[in-house]
């Protein structure tokens, strides 16, 4: 028993409710954090994966749930799946990380926390360009990543980038387009103090997605190389 239990809405939604004190998804968050602030990763990451896997206990896999977003302990549920889902991207575990955002997807169909833009990658990783196609129109044009995840996809299949598509992200994009050409991508205590900010710069945002990506492009640097030629 993991102490959770899903309760019907008027909505045909569900919602979270606890049914033990011992297992709160909440303060399992906010431990996490704090371990992972004192630079214990490793024990960070296996409380949310943990957490994520007593959480999948509780949800019947023979019938279609959708959490409400409105609902506090949904969205800590929500949350802990997509930081699990991003630890294992982070390592290299594109496999088990689609596997989740999947799952946050099937729980939040509005996709409330963005998750078809890591899903996305992780397809691209994964080459399952076929499931990469079915969702990449899910994702608005506006974001950068978008441009991003297209000019990849074409140039893992192909192994040219898309001229046309380089074009728009050049001129749509400039300040990523620049900072992806750079050789360093330092954590400054400028950057650091810009992004917590409500209104970061361009530039610190441009940094903020090299550094949320940076893993892939350590495994496919061969991408990054001929991005700098153009």
């Amino acid at each position: 028993m993991t102490g959770i239990r899903l309760t019907p809405t008027s909505e045909n939604t569900f919602r979270i409710q606890y049914t033990s004190s011992q297992f709160n998804l909440g303060k399992i968050l906010e431990s996490s954090k704090e371990f992972e602030l004192d630079g214990d990763i490793e024990l960070a990451c296996n409380m949310r994966f943990e957490a994520f896997q007593q959480l999948m206990e509780s949800i019947p896999d023979d019938e279609e749930i959708t959490l409400d977003w409105d609902s506090i302990e949904n969205q800590n549920a929500l949350l802990l799946i997509n930081y699990s889902a991003i630890d294992h991207f982070l390592v290299g575990d594109f496999e088990m990380s689609a596997a989740m955002l999947e799952f946050i997807l099937e729980l939040d169909p509005e996709d409330h926390l963005e998750a078809t833009k890591r899903l996305a990658y992780s397809y691209i990783a994964l080459e399952e360009y076929e499931l990469y196609d079915e969702i990449i129109n899910d994702i608005s044009d506006k974001y950068v990543e978008k441009e991003l995840l297209n000019i990849w996809s074409e140039y893992r299949r192909t192994g040219k980038i898309a001229e046309g598509e380089m074009i728009r992200f050049k001129k749509s994009f400039h300040v990523y387009y620049e900072e992806f050409k750079l050789d360093e991508h330092p954590v400054s205590n400028e950057y650091l103090n810009d992004i917590e900010t409500e209104r970061p710069s361009r530039e610190s945002l441009a940094r903020e997605l090299w550094l949320q990506t940076e893993h892939l492009w350590i495994l496919h640097p061969d991408f990054i190389e001929e991005l700098k030629k153009h």
